[in-house]
């Protein structure tokens, strides 16, 4: 079953956070620092790091 729109209108949606622009802070911070902040980011970049430690690879 598809995800109905919250607008009502098909193929329009709406984000709050996109319209406080939470979105685009939460990427700069990201960017800046490089730790992503979403979970599969973070868990990618843990892993990776697992990975080298193991792998020995600097």
């Amino acid at each position: 079953m598809a995800k109905k729109s919250n607008t009502g209108i098909p193929g329009l949606s709406f984000s709050w956070k996109r319209a406080l622009g939470l979105t685009q802070a939460k990427q700069n911070i990201a960017r800046k620092t490089g730790i992503p902040l979403s979970k599969t980011g973070i868990e990618r970049k843990i892993g990776k790091a697992i990975i080298d430690i193991i792998l020995k690879k600097h």
